[in-house]
């Protein structure tokens, strides 16, 4: 019996890999490089998953004066320095095996659609040895900015898969937003960088504290029963 395949759609980061360290970094660098004080930490961290045009428009609030654009090529320019100097960022525990495992699945088809550009993506796929892991790769380069629900109708299309059967795992509530508005499944992940009252709020219909716990969760919604974690 052909078994109908699941479309599984990863975010990268704060999802697959922690590069919160260079993102902060490269944030930071480019506000000193502007003469602009930098947001916190945490303000920083909130508009990771957005593109980065959409991500200094939010950090902007509402300022017309500030400089979205210059900010854009300053933050690209910075990362790409440290990006050049600093090993790639890790990935998170057990999600390389996991991924692994799901990838040679009949079932399964492993797509990935991330805030990143597609560079940044490739580099990533190859420090971990994963390139031709994953069937469909949509990034900020292909579509508009999350939570548009672009990406992953892209991908369901490229792949032929209805919504039924593809779901969305990420750390932010532009994940579970774009994941919803596209008639997907939602899988937040509780190590990323959004809390997990967001991604509630934003249409997470289960939160997973292990990357372990993603194949079970998977199949519980797919499947229509209750995912066995929180």
């Amino acid at each position: 019996m052909t078994l109908e395949p699941i479309l599984a759609l990863f975010d990268c980061d704060g999802t697959l890999v922690d590069s919160q360290h260079m993102i902060v970094a490269a944030m930071g660098t480019a506000y000193a490089r502007q003469g602009l004080p930098a947001p916190d930490r945490l303000r920083m961290l909130s508009i990771v998953g957005l593109s980065l045009r959409e991500a200094f428009t939010d950090l902007a609030e509402g300022d017309a004066a500030f400089p979205v654009e210059e900010m854009v090529e300053a933050y690209r320019s910075a990362f790409m320095e440290l990006r050049d100097r600093e090993p790639p960022e890790p990935m998170y525990p057990f999600a390389r095996d996991t991924l692994d495992g799901l990838r040679q699945r009949d079932d399964m088809l492993l797509g990935m659609v991330t805030g990143k550009a597609r560079r940044g993506v490739t580099r990533v796929l190859a420090a971990n040895a994963m390139d031709g892991w994953f069937s469909t790769i949509q990034t900020a380069d292909d579509a508009p900015s999350k939570p548009h629900p672009a990406m992953v109708q892209q991908a369901m299309a490229e792949m032929g898969q209805p919504s039924a059967r593809t779901v969305v795992i990420g750390d932010t509530g532009f994940d579970m937003a774009m994941a919803k508005a596209a008639g997907a499944h939602a899988i937040g992940v509780a190590w990323g960088y959004h809390p997990l009252e967001q991604l509630t709020a934003a249409g997470a219909d289960v939160i997973v504290r292990d990357f372990r716990e993603i194949p079970d969760a998977i199949a519980a919604l797919v499947g229509g029963r209750a995912p066995a974690v929180a």
